[in-house]
């Protein structure tokens, strides 16, 4: 029978992620709370549009390492248990992922701001980074060309979300790493039913745009 995840890990991850980087530049900096401002998301693309873009910078590098220190943390700290039990990859790679899930869970639905936070966009590359950096940098090309090409936030996350199965699958064809298109499929859905407003707003032609008012 296969060990079980320890809680804390799952725990700590999620803790870790739902470190409220975004809403803590908002009430600090501007005195506002981000859930009632611009889109309604404490990710760095409203703190951008609603604080400015030292502070967004800043909620992004930080919302990246949310993901990243998950799954480099739970890879390095049941590393040595795996080895020493003999575990087979893919129950490792199970835990790690989950780790990295929890992370993307608690900036997703943090419980210090009632269940209500980011899309999940930079812890999600974030994740990616520690779990297959290709992979990571891939998809953050793709965010960075639609991005250039349309200067809308939103397509190109849902875009990079898109191919993420596909470049994971790419990436882990010569070693199959079923944990990890698993979480693949998972992210991309999360990232795409987060963005379910923006999809309608794209739909009727009033999503804004880098630069542009908020339609």
């Amino acid at each position: 029978m296969p060990p079980i995840l320890p809680p804390r890990l799952l725990l700590t991850g999620y803790l870790r992620g739902s470190i409220p980087s975004g809403w803590l530049a908002g009430r600090w900096l501007a005195g506002i709370d981000l859930r009632h401002e611009g889109s309604g998301s404490t990710g760095a693309t409203n703190v951008l549009r609603t604080v400015g873009r030292g502070p967004a910078l800043v909620v992004l590098i930080v919302d990246v390492l949310k993901g990243t220190l998950a799954v480099l943390l739970a890879r390095t700290l049941l590393g040595g248990a795996a080895a020493a039990a003999a575990w087979p990859v893919w129950q490792l790679d199970l835990w790690v992922v989950a780790a990295g899930l929890a992370a993307l869970a608690g900036h997703i639905w943090p419980v210090w701001l009632g269940w209500r936070g980011g899309k999940a966009v930079a812890t999600g590359l974030g994740m990616l980074l520690g779990l297959a950096w290709p992979v990571g940098l891939a998809c953050l090309g793709i965010f960075l060309a639609a991005l250039a090409l349309s200067r809308i936030v939103s397509l190109s996350s849902v875009l990079a979300a898109l191919a993420l199965p596909l470049l994971m699958g790419l990436w882990s064809r010569s070693e199959p790493r079923p944990a990890y298109l698993g979480l693949a499929v998972i992210a991309a859905a999360m990232v795409l039913w987060r963005h379910r407003g923006n999809l309608q707003r794209l739909a009727a032609g009033s999503e804004p745009r880098l630069g542009g008012r908020r339609g």
